[in-house]
């Protein structure tokens, strides 16, 4: 889940306004994370099996 979904439970604002303390503590933190710290863990599953897939597509069908 991206951060600009969330709804801060304190002011039950979005995360994105950064309305209180809590909502631009949770934003700063979000974004230090990194482009893959705000996927979800299927995303991030479905990325690793996607991956495996295509080494094991490129392992196959390599010239002996």
């Amino acid at each position: 889940m991206t951060y600009d979904r969330l709804v801060c439970a304190n002011c039950a604002g979005p995360v994105t306004e950064g309305r209180c303390r809590v909502c631009r503590a949770h934003r700063e933190r979000l974004e230090q994370q990194g482009p893959l710290g705000a996927l979800s863990p299927v995303a991030l599953l479905t990325l690793v099996v996607l991956l495996l897939a295509a080494v094991a597509f490129v392992a196959t069908h390599q010239p002996a």
